[in-house]
């Protein structure tokens, strides 16, 4: 990955396709591997909350809570995205965002030292791959590694969170219940207006 290359992976819910979120080549790969049309950003997966620092801003405050209770796990947010991160990885305003829960990816993100593309590893339209000889059918000699971890749990997806907005949205129900999700968002505000109102 830090020469350029796209590989395959396992993770908390299916194998993923990435590479070097910061390597332009590689994410232009990727889009070509899957058949993936372009307005279509691809989610970032980073090791621990504090790499949020260089990919958003602002970062309101919901987000450390969200991120305290849910990461590492299947919790996706989607966020403003910083100025300085590039075009190809997020045309639009905003940027979305997991730390997942698997020691694999994890490892992955922190020997390499960049947020990592965290994509299925799948063509596009077609069934996730929840094992490595599912990777091999569907994209054979079009990466340069498959990591075989055994079977992925498959089961839901994320559930994406929209943060830019106050309150936050759930664009997608996935595998963390949306009533935990918005119970924390409720509580927070219930706080934040009681501290207001002593003040």
């Amino acid at each position: 990955m830090q020469k350029g290359g796209v590989i395959t992976f396992p993770t908390d819910t299916v194998y993923g396709l990435g590479a070097d979120a910061f390597n332009s080549v590689a994410v232009e790969r990727i889009y070509e591997i899957k058949n993936r049309p372009k307005y279509q950003q691809f989610p970032l997966l980073i090791a621990d909350v504090k790499q949020l620092t260089i990919l958003a801003e602002p970062i309101p405050e919901i987000t450390w809570l969200l991120a305290r209770r849910f990461w590492p796990g299947g919790l996706t947010l989607v966020l403003s995205k910083k100025d300085s991160v590039p075009a190809y990885l997020a045309s639009g305003p905003t940027i979305a965002v997991r730390v997942p829960n698997h020691p694999v990816c994890q490892a992955l993100i922190q020997h390499l030292g960049n947020p990592l593309i965290g994509t299925s590893a799948n063509i596009s339209g077609q069934p996730a791959a929840l094992t490595a000889e599912e990777v091999e059918q569907q994209l054979g000699d079009k990466i340069d590694l498959i990591i075989n971890g055994s079977k992925c749990p498959g089961g839901k997806e994320s559930t994406i969170v929209d943060i830019t907005h106050e309150p936050p949205t759930i664009l997608r129900h996935g595998i963390i219940p949306s009533h935990e999700i918005t119970e924390l968002i409720r509580n927070t505000w219930r706080q934040n207006a009681a501290h207001c109102y002593r003040l």
